[in-house]
């Protein structure tokens, strides 16, 4: 049959290809810049005929009409893989919930059942000649989720830029269900400028930085800063493997900085999962075949991470304890963001021969009444999530300089970071590690 035939059968309105959504379902929106924007706010419009239907998704870019249209969850309970702000704010109000994962493992929870899907809605490029859709900017876990699917819905959108894949970076016409057509923007999110504080922690890393290394960088002011000094810098023959790539890997590339000449591992391509940024970068990604794509079960897999041997991985952490513990996506019980791919990459950065890992974070915060705390903390107690554990903390690093805490003592690691600590808050510190007796008797006064 002619794909353009299976296409014609297979279109539907938004409206009418929801109608396939019953009580009890698990309906899977993927992730990102996937979100299907008109799916969404049909089935919102179906609240008052449905009960007990999970949404599953992942960092929301735009607002979510199943919570927005049903706050009180009557009809939907929206669940999320990873916490954008937008999350947060629905979490934080009790509309939504966190479903922790590692993003290395979340594919498999599709496989082997522990994340059923009965109906998936996910926006893909236009159709091409050939009959594919595709999966554009998320590759992530799609090809896992729709294979657990019992019915697979596609929302056509041809702002989607179509990006070559190493695998699972399409799907054909004939193995979908429903096909809707919707002209909505794909949601952008605009570059945090850095600040100045962002630039005082980025100048501490930067002197690790070397030609050839592979880099793989968070999102964030600090990145930005980093990105702006290796752009002015001599540094030359970068390359890219990231869950996420931002605009910050945009400027490296503009810059000449980023040609993945020296990776031992997809040699001239840079590599990603999952992509969210400017509509400039997404334009720059559209057919480009310099960027491939590839599913997170690779890209963040420790084993893929080892093999490429000068490897340095530089992500964002919220708080961390003088024995090594590293939250980075709770304040207490408050869910900030998710585990995502930072133990994966700190797993992986350690295991590569010359790999390294980064967590970074300001020494202190100021809260909403203009008190000072610090984010060195004697230990944690208030129910923060542990994202990476004390046994696999790697170089912590704050505006006051750089703790490498591989294979320290405990009474090394509480020196090594009460030294990068805010100065207001080391004699208090100093205090607590003697209580905890983590403080080398020789130093006590």
């Amino acid at each position: 049959m002619n794909v353009y035939t299976y296409y014609k059968e297979k279109l539907r309105t938004a409206d009418e290809a929801v109608q396939v959504v019953k009580s009890g379902d698990w309906v899977d929106y993927s992730q990102t810049c996937s979100f299907p924007t008109a799916l969404d706010a049909a089935l919102a419009r179906r609240r008052d005929e449905l009960h007990d239907v999970k949404i599953r998704n992942a960092i929301a870019m735009r607002p979510v009409q199943v919570v927005e249209q049903d706050k009180e969850q009557q009809a939907f309970t929206y669940n999320a893989w990873h916490c954008s702000g937008l999350d947060r704010h629905y979490v934080d109000q009790g509309w939504a919930y966190h479903e922790p994962m590692l993003f290395r493992n979340c594919g498999s929870y599709y496989t082997r059942g522990y994340a059923p899907v009965q109906v998936a809605m996910i926006t893909v490029s236009s159709m091409d000649a050939q009959g594919n859709f595709s999966y554009g900017l998320t590759n992530c876990c799609m090809q896992e989720m729709l294979d657990a699917a019992q019915t697979i819905i596609v929302e056509v959108n041809p702002s989607m830029p179509v990006i070559p894949g190493m695998a699972n970076d399409h799907i054909h016409v004939r193995d979908v269900d429903f096909i809707v057509e919707a002209e909505t923007e794909i949601p952008t999110v605009e570059s945090r400028e850095a600040s100045e504080l962002d630039q005082k922690i980025a100048a501490h890393i930067f002197p690790y930085l070397y030609d050839g290394i592979t880099l793989q960088l968070g999102i964030g002011g600090m990145p930005n800063a980093l990105g702006q000094l290796i752009a002015q810098s001599d540094l030359k023959d970068l390359g890219m493997h990231t869950e996420l790539m931002s605009d910050g890997y945009l400027a490296l590339y503009e810059a000449g900085k980023i040609t993945n000449k020296k990776k031992p591992l997809q040699r001239h391509k840079g590599v990603f999962s999952i992509c969210n940024g400017s509509k400039k970068l997404y334009s720059f990604l559209d057919h480009n075949l310099d960027i491939l794509s590839a599913p997170m079960r690779y890209v963040n897999s420790p084993e893929t991470i080892r093999q490429l041997d000068h490897f340095i991985s530089i992500n964002g952490c919220i708080a961390c304890d003088l024995y090594g513990q590293v939250s980075s996506e709770s304040a207490g019980t408050r869910q900030i963001s998710g585990t995502g791919g930072q133990l994966d990459f700190v797993t992986g950065a350690y295991a590569a021969e010359h790999g390294k890992a980064f967590l970074a974070m300001p020494s202190s915060r100021v809260d909403k009444k203009g008190n000072r705390h610090s984010n060195i903390l004697p230990a944690f107690t208030q129910g923060d999530i542990i994202t990476t554990p004390r046994t696999q903390a790697p170089y912590i690093v704050t505006e006051y300089g750089v703790a490498n805490l591989s294979g320290l003592t405990t009474w090394q690691r509480a020196e090594a970071l009460i030294a990068i600590a805010h100065p207001d808050f080391r004699e208090s510190l100093i205090q607590a590690a003697e209580a905890q007796k983590i403080w080398r008797r020789h130093n006590k006064r």
